[in-house]
């Protein structure tokens, strides 16, 4: 029914198709594998007409030649394209996106027909009539663009992608559907990347490499052959036909050895090329011990000058007590001077001076005898003359006086 032969199609100086040849009969289901850039969709393209490169070759359709003629023409000869992203009206209902399908002489007058056909294959659609399709999902849409191809009275239904975007339940669907159109006499003419569940319904196969057609063979022999996989997706040999794969890495190039300057001697190098030994021989490098140098025997420790002996200041006599039981008073004055001594303030004499402790300070009544400072380190201070205490209290109460009457004489007069 459809014949092709030797079509090329190039996009300028590139060449996107070479010398493809194909045929699909009624009833048949023929799927094209391939990888992506292989050259399919350019062949579904130039077969409805829409092809924006240069066609060349023969694309007949039950005897008649469809290279060159309008794409309109082409649907009224019997070949309608479901393209890939499926190409729906988004803002009409479900029928009128199917009417639209029925717009060529070759089904207007059996629209209705075709369209209780279609919402027959498809239970979903007959459903929601009414519905917009941009609200539907993209498995209920991709329905719409097969029911609307369905709508012209095709004699060859081609599909590009028909599962793209769906999910595995929905692409399950999908291929029984495209079983029950087939078996209604249609013959279809798929692009699919999915192998397995396309070649699970067609008839027959083609493997497309580069824009040439490699391969043809049934779809039960290229589903029980292991290299369909890797022709798919750009492996080996399939078939006895030459498939490229891709290139092996290149091997690097073994780096040369740096020679070592003269004088200097480089360690062996490790005859295998294992991280694990090159790092153990590093290791054993690193672990060797360096010459230790001969240490300066260490010097004397320094002798610190022996302290002067302290000297110690003869201790007052003790008070002594006359017979009738008074003090020596003497006796107190000397106390008192040797104390205000070990008292005096370090600013006046650069030095620290020490507190006398609990077992140095003696009591009055003779019970200890206080230890007095040594005279190298507190000078001795003459006590004041207390003789004079009365005549030097009044004068101090006199001065007291003159200032107050002072301060009195000072102070302004309030009434003025």
């Amino acid at each position: 029914m459809l014949d092709v032969s030797h079509l090329s199609v190039s996009y300028g100086q590139h060449p996107a198709l070479q010398n493809a040849a194909i045929h699909v009969s009624r009833g048949e289901i023929v799927v094209i594998l391939g990888a992506n850039g292989a050259g399919k969709s350019s062949l579904l393209k130039a077969i409805s007409g829409i092809s924006e490169g240069k066609v060349s070759g023969s694309v007949q359709m039950q005897g008649s030649e469809l290279v060159g003629l309008s794409a309109d023409k082409i649907v009224e000869a019997g070949i309608a394209l479901v393209p890939e992203g499926r190409g729906v009206f988004p803002e009409l209902s479900v029928q009128d996106n199917l009417k639209l399908g029925a717009h060529s002489e070759r089904a207007r007058d059996d629209r209705d027909a075709n369209l209780n056909r279609v919402l027959s294959l498809f239970p979903k659609l007959q459903e929601r009539r009414r519905q917009m399709v941009r609200t539907m999902s993209g498995g209920e849409q991709q329905m719409v663009a097969i029911g609307r191809a369905m709508m012209s009275n095709p004699a060859i239904l081609t599909l590009d992608e028909p599962s793209l975007g769906l999910s595995p339940l929905l692409c399950k669907d999908l291929f029984q559907s495209l079983k029950t159109v087939r078996d209604a006499g249609i013959g279809i003419l798929l692009v699919e990347q999915n192998a397995k569940q396309s070649l699970a319904i067609a008839d027959r196969g083609y493997l497309i490499e580069n824009g040439q057609i490699v391969h043809e063979a049934p779809a039960s022999a290229l589903m029980n052959d292991p290299a369909v996989q890797k022709a798919y997706l750009g492996g080996a040999t399939a078939g006895g036909h030459k498939v490229s794969a891709p290139a092996a890495p290149k091997p690097m190039a073994p780096q040369p050895t740096p020679t070592p300057p003269t004088g200097t001697q480089m360690p062996a190098r490790p005859s295998t090329q294992n991280p694990s030994d090159i790092a153990a021989a590093a290791m054993q490098k690193f672990s060797r011990p360096a010459p230790t140098a001969p240490q300066p025997a260490p010097p004397p420790p320094a002798q610190s000058p022996a302290p002067p002996p302290a000297r110690t200041q003869p201790s007052a006599p003790a008070p002594s007590t006359g017979a009738a039981g008074e003090i020596d008073i003497d006796n107190l004055v000397a106390r008192a001077r040797d104390t205000s001594a070990a008292r005096v303030s370090p600013r006046e004499h650069g030095s620290t001076p020490t507190r006398p402790t609990p077992a140095s300070s003696g009591a009055v009544n003779g019970s200890a005898r206080p230890t007095s400072l040594p005279k190298s380190t507190m000078p001795e201070v003459k006590m004041p003359d207390l003789s004079d205490t009365r005549d030097r209290l009044k004068s101090v109460l006199s001065e007291i006086e003159e200032a107050a009457a002072r301060a009195r004489a000072y102070r302004p007069n309030r009434d003025r």
